[in-house]
């Protein structure tokens, strides 16, 4: 397992992109809109990690409200895995919470799933499978 992204909610991308770009000198990867998940988002590059910069583009989505809910920051920690299918299979034997209990398929074809934040300690977790 090696974590494949950070994702921090910001009200205005190009606000935020002050401070990740500009003054930490990250590099922007790409920004894409995400219309099913109704976010927009800055792909930035920080070894082999990215750091991703999520703004909701309706106040109606999951991630506004969410964002509503608790602020703007630190929105999940996304862990790559070899074998979504097994790591879930594990983690419900071990009595973890989670939001997803099969695996969901992006528009790209990576599957992923979320662990609920009850079980980790207040964070929310997502699997990817590449």
């Amino acid at each position: 397992m090696r974590i494949n992204h950070i994702a921090i909610l910001v009200e205005d991308i190009d606000s935020a992109l002050t401070f990740w770009k500009d003054t930490l000198g990250l590099d922007i990867d790409h920004i894409k809109e995400i219309p099913d998940q109704e976010a927009r988002v800055a792909f930035l590059l920080s070894g082999e990690c990215e750091i991703e910069l999520v703004e909701p583009t309706s106040q109606s989505s999951g991630i506004a409200r969410y964002m509503q809910k608790r602020g703007p920051g630190l929105h999940h920690i996304c862990f790559e895995v070899n074998d979504i299918l097994e790591i879930l299979s594990q983690l419900k034997g071990k009595g973890v919470r989670l939001i997803n209990d099969s695996p969901q398929i992006d528009s790209e074809g990576k599957k992923y799933a979320f662990v609920h934040p009850e079980s980790t300690n207040g964070v929310l977790i997502e699997l990817y499978e590449l």
